[in-house]
């Protein structure tokens, strides 16, 4: 059960290239138990099509606010009662001054000024549509009358202009979904409490252009950060090179374990609770050549390793540790090394995930987790991270309060 389980949201979509990425968006919220409906614009409707949103919501559309078939079923009054929230996704610059303005002359506009749900927007423009100062006047504007905004992204556009103003990728504004209903109906777990994550892979230099790593792309790391700020939580993280949006949060960026290690060891003594979810390279090479290696005639080239620090174990071991989480990511016997790993190290708490299994662990969006701790185990089934972040943050908050109590 997720916090969006049985929630109603009303998905407007609005005239934007972004509309696009509706489908997947709607796709995600139903799986996590949402129940979808959705309203279009009519420059909504050139980028994708009413019939589209119809399969993935598995409701009808809305899409004109003269329709008399609508007004004596599910009519734009309906529509406004009905929702839990509001998401409009994507939302240009012409309807975020439109609704800025109150302007109320299609369906989607009207719904805004008559729904006593709360309301939030995606903006999704070109980089200097957003950048405009009538644009952030207007999101000015909203913020004040406690409208959440989710985004804007920064990077390349279908413009060909590189900048803030993409809509934030579907399983984000899922997070966002996932952990405002959070914050709404869950009790502050961590309320107050600091915490440490690390995060992502650990890059080791061979020379100035190659070095060692893996296939962590971060995304658990990151789902814990938000998760753990739902929760009420001060959250810092330690993160090596992803290609993540940045959480709302302290963040230190850090290349190789070393780097990490000492991140971690500067700021650990102001922690309550430090969870090792990088993916930290066991070894590093010895010596780090200061020029390119040239490709010899030898059909071998060798790289003399040696074992890099232990960040989690380092924490454990400390006089005062903070309740210490770590992570095992195995390919085989999960449950026998991840007990073995907790002991080993003193750790609070373990979550083993096994990365041998298709579309689960390393660079996948969704995951599955058995949680152990001394005194008992969980089973997180498979979903995507930043719900399973979510269920194990609960886990978490409860043997750390549990344990401070005793």
């Amino acid at each position: 059960m997720t916090a969006i389980a049985n929630k109603r949201i009303l998905l407007g979509i609005t005239g934007g290239i972004a509309a696009y990425k509706c489908a997947e968006l709607t796709r995600r919220l139903t799986e996590q138990g949402a129940e979808v409906r959705v309203v279009m614009t009519q420059s909504a409707q050139e980028f994708i099509t009413p019939l589209t949103m119809q399969a993935v919501s598995g409701n009808p559309v809305a899409h004109s606010l003269l329709d008399p078939a609508a007004e004596a079923g599910m009519g734009h009054i309906e529509f406004a009662k009905w929702a839990d929230l509001v998401l409009i996704a994507p939302a240009t610059a012409n309807f975020i001054a439109k609704f800025t303005a109150g302007i109320a002359d299609d369906l989607l506009s009207t719904l805004c000024l008559a729904t006593p749900a709360p309301i939030a927007i995606a903006p999704a423009m070109n980089q200097v549509m957003y950048q405009a100062q009538a644009t952030q006047a207007n999101l000015a504007t909203l913020k004040q009358r406690n409208i959440t905004l989710w985004g804007p992204a920064a990077g390349a556009q279908a413009c060909g202009d590189v900048g803030p103003g993409r809509m934030v990728n579907p399983d984000e504004l899922v997070t966002a979904v996932v952990n405002y209903f959070s914050e709404q109906e869950k009790p502050q777990l961590l309320a107050g409490k600091n915490i440490m994550i690390t995060a992502g892979p650990t890059r080791e230099a061979i020379d100035p252009v190659r070095y060692i790593s893996n296939h962590s792309s971060g995304k658990m790391g990151y789902a814990l950060a938000q998760a753990a700020r739902s929760l009420g939580a001060n959250v810092t993280v330690v993160s090596g090179p992803v290609a993540l949006a940045p959480v709302e949060c302290k963040l230190v960026n850090v290349i190789s374990a070393l780097d990490m290690h000492a991140a971690v060891m500067a700021d650990i003594h102001q922690q309550d609770i430090f969870i090792a979810c990088a993916a930290v390279a066991d070894y590093r090479p010895e010596t780090i050549a200061e020029q390119k290696i040239k490709k010899t005639n030898s059909d071998e080239m060798v790289v003399r390793m040696i074992k890099n620090p232990d960040i989690v174990a380092s924490v454990a071991a400390l006089e005062k540790p903070p309740f210490t989480v770590g992570f095992a990511a195995e390919t085989q016997d999960v449950e026998h090394y991840a007990r073995d790993k907790m002991q080993r190290k003193n750790l609070a708490m373990i979550a083993a995930n096994d990365v041998a299994q298709s579309g689960q662990g390393f660079n996948a969006d969704d995951n599955a987790l058995t949680v152990f701790w001394p005194q008992g185990t969980a089973q997180i089934a498979l979903a995507n991270k930043q719900v399973v972040a979510v269920q194990l943050l609960q886990l978490i908050a409860t043997q750390f309060n549990a344990n401070t109590s005793s």
